[in-house]
């Protein structure tokens, strides 16, 4: 069980809003606040380097946090600006040829899709979609029929940015392992609301974000690299944070997961970073994902009595995400007019998710997210805030 009026304490935020856009970023908790501007304040008073090296046991804390999220080992993690960039400096490493493979599903983010293209395009390689199954979610039984010698990598979304689809990685993971295919995850939206288990995901590859489920800061964000497949990948970019510049003229790339890091980094950030981490595990990710669910299914139903109000998301399992339209009122008018109200959501389009939205005739959707500080007060601000809407719209 969550202590609710503890952590709604700890979040400034639900003061001001019914904060329901946590698959963008959510409220922070103040002890990762207190924790960024501590060091923003150490900076400004003894200056950026020597912040650094006075409090590298806090920033270095980082790295043990992450590791006991993913089950892992430290050596195994990088901390990087953000997801994507986290993403990209794993797959950016693999060398793709002509005539290799790479299998995505339907949930695929709009930015991975573009560096999936953009590599395809330069290298020959080809992408090919794994299809969706009855439910709507990665079809395994399709996925595991369409790997051969030429699969070079398998693309996963866990959580999508534009549905509350959880996708089954775990089994994606045993047919990927059985085939000796690296699996890359993207759990951008997932970490901090689902347990996530490398070991048990079967992933080799691991992308994730601060600012959202785990309410760490903005410019934030993690990768993780399974020992093994590390020294075997060497990144599109590489500074002296990643290699060693050799009295010969060479270089020599570092053996752990930060080769994949720059030099240069956000020390307050990475220190909020790890305090987020701890207050997640410390709540604990299976309370955390239970709160989520009651919250998340309370607000369907709710959405799904209001006459004009259309239910978006698919999926055996779902997530916090809760996508819907009003009938006759756009998506970023919903947005606008709920704002007002003090409700935080936020709109999705068809350019995020070309590969879902397009074949299900989707343009816009409006993106509501919970998360477990959020309580009834806040799905009843916005559901009586849908109500109003679907009262106040033009005629057809």
């Amino acid at each position: 069980m969550i202590d609710l009026q503890r952590v709604r304490a700890d979040t400034p935020g639900v003061a001001f809003v019914a904060h329901l856009n946590n698959a963008g970023s959510s409220l922070p908790p103040r002890q990762v606040h207190d924790a960024v501007v501590d060091h923003l304040q150490r900076e400004a008073e003894i200056g950026g380097y020597e912040a650094a090296r006075e409090r590298r046991d806090r920033w270095e804390h980082t790295y043990d946090a992450l590791a006991r999220l993913l089950n892992a080992g430290r050596d195994e993690i990088a901390v990087i600006e953000n997801a994507t960039r986290a993403w990209d400096m794993a797959f950016y490493a693999f060398p793709f040829a002509p005539g290799d493979r790479i299998l995505t599903g339907r949930a695929e983010y709009a930015s991975n899709w573009i560096a999936l293209k953009q590599v395809t395009d330069r290298t020959g390689a080809r992408i090919d979609v794994v299809p969706d199954d009855e439910h709507g979610q990665i079809d395994v039984a399709a996925l595991a029929s369409m790997l051969d010698d030429d699969v070079k990598l398998v693309s996963l979304v866990h959580v999508p940015t534009q549905s509350g689809l959880v996708n089954p990685a775990a089994e994606v993971g045993r047919v990927t392992r059985e085939a000796g295919v690296p699996l890359l995850l993207d759990a951008c939206q997932s970490a901090g609301q689902l347990p996530l288990d490398v070991d048990e995901l079967g992933c080799d590859i691991l992308s994730g974000t601060g600012r959202k489920f785990l309410r760490g800061p903005r410019g934030t964000g993690f990768l993780y690299v399974r020992r093994g497949l590390i020294e075997k990948l060497e990144p599109p970019l590489l500074d002296m944070r990643a290699a060693d510049w050799q009295p010969d003229g060479t270089y020599t790339i570092r053996s752990d997961a930060r080769r994949f890091e720059n030099w240069e980094t956000y020390y307050a950030g990475k220190i909020g970073l790890g305090v987020a981490v701890d207050y997640a595990l410390e709540i604990g990710i299976d309370s955390i994902r239970a709160r989520i669910v009651e919250l998340a299914e309370k607000l369907r139903a709710a959405l799904r009595e209001i006459d004009g109000v259309t239910l978006l998301d698919r999926g055996a399992v779902l997530a916090a995400t809760v996508t819907f339209t009003v009938d006759g009122v756009s998506p970023d008018e919903v947005q606008q007019r709920l704002e007002q109200r003090g409700v935080n959501v936020s709109t999705m389009d068809a350019s995020s998710a070309q590969l879902d939205y397009g074949p299900r005739g989707i343009a816009e959707a409006v993106r509501s997210s919970v998360h477990y500080y959020n309580d009834d007060s806040d799905l009843d601000r916005l559901v009586e805030g849908v109500k109003e809407i679907t009262w106040t719209r033009s005629p057809a």
